[in-house]
């Protein structure tokens, strides 16, 4: 069987329309995780965070992290030796949010150990909110997990 030219155009539209409909149903079924829910609220107070990441570079040393077997132990610079430091520290993970995990911290003694309850292998981000004395401080540290 012969096919003139327009029915070859008419094929090839026909196969450009069934490609872009097959890229619109992939990208539906695509999971997009926002970092938070109250996006546009966290970005307004974002200078807040900007005071409290400075405050934390301006002291003496980094929040120091050892990664062992199945716990991340946090260690908080040598000023907050025997004041009582509170807060929260979020593992977070950029590709998939179902595999954050969040932590209270309360320690004396300037070093917080957190668990990691099973697998968690890959590169993930650990965000430190504390405070001690009435003053907040900010941290973020790149991990990479075995």
């Amino acid at each position: 069987m012969n096919f003139n030219w327009g029915y070859k155009i008419l094929f090839v539209y026909i196969l450009f329309v069934a490609g872009i409909m097959f890229l619109v149903f992939q990208s539906s079924k695509q999971k997009i995780d926002l970092v938070t829910e109250d996006y546009y609220e966290q970005e307004i107070k974002y200078q807040e965070r900007i005071e409290q990441m400075k405050r934390a570079n301006a002291l003496s040393e980094k929040v120091r992290v050892n990664i062992g077997e199945g716990t991340i132990d946090i260690f908080f610079p040598s000023e907050f030796d025997g004041l009582k430091v509170t807060g929260n520290a979020t593992l977070y993970y950029p590709a998939n949010e179902d595999m954050d995990l969040h932590a209270l911290v309360k320690t004396d003694d300037a070093k917080f150990s957190m668990s990691i309850p099973g697998k968690h292998p890959g590169a993930h981000i650990l965000k430190l909110n504390w405070e001690s004395g009435g003053v907040t401080y900010y941290s973020e540290l790149q991990l990479f997990l075995p």
